[in-house]
């Protein structure tokens, strides 16, 4: 029996949407990557030239995963394997340009976390890290972010904006100003007022008491 042609056309074009928006999201990670690693060499140039002693480094993670360190904050990007589209809800399923094109709406994306410094140098395992946004790349190579404050405002047009190297350097400082300004506040008094004694004795062995920039706020607060 015959295979229905509407369904092998389904599962091939698919398949071939797919592919392409991952070798798109591939090519846009790797000009993150190789901008992230420009960035932290310009940043170290000038702190050399000024005499300051700040911590700057570029480290690769993998073929997916690459981090930049700057004074006492990490931030790492992360590119996800598999191919989303956004939900019908999603206020770029109402734009214009997805409208023209629904295959424009399949996106790869690339995630950036925020961490301390010390929780890695330290090796504190429970400490917790945020994700400040999320790079979406469709097949054209059209990009839109969701995240905190300068990423998420500045970076939303998803018809108009492009990956591409200045856009990628503008999209990677600032998530450096956002991180640097995020700083890391004392959690309420009540919240560590008492500790037990199994949490005193690893509490030097960096394993039980949580660090974190937001610990007992609500993180979700910032975007207002």
């Amino acid at each position: 029996m015959p295979l229905n042609p509407k369904l092998t056309n389904l599962v091939f074009e698919k398949n071939d949407l797919k592919h392409q928006v991952y070798d798109a999201t591939r090519a846009a990670f790797a000009l993150f990557r190789n901008t992230a690693r420009q960035t932290i060499d310009d940043l170290r140039a000038e702190r050399d030239a000024t005499g300051r002693n700040t911590n700057l480094a570029y480290t690769d993670r993998g073929d997916f995963e690459f981090e930049i360190d700057f004074a006492s904050d990490v931030l790492i990007f992360l590119m996800h394997t598999n191919v989303f589209e956004f939900s019908r809800d999603h206020q770029v399923m109402k734009s214009q340009y997805i409208r023209d094109d629904n295959s424009r709406s399949y996106c790869g994306v690339i995630h950036i976390y925020n961490f301390l410094a010390d929780s890695f140098t330290y090796q504190r395992d429970n400490d917790l890290g945020y994700l400040i946004g999320r790079i979406f790349i469709n097949r054209e190579g059209h990009y839109f972010i969701e995240g905190k404050r300068e990423l998420g405002m500045l970076y939303n047009n998803f018809g108009t904006s492009q990956v591409a190297p200045e856009s990628v350097r503008q999209i990677i400082e600032s998530a450096i100003e956002y991180t640097t300004n995020f700083d890391l506040l004392t959690p309420p008094y009540d919240e560590i007022k008492v500790v037990s004694v199994g949490e005193m004795r690893s509490t030097f062995d960096k394993k039980s008491i949580i660090t974190a920039k937001r610990l007992g706020f609500r993180f979700q607060s910032d975007t207002d």
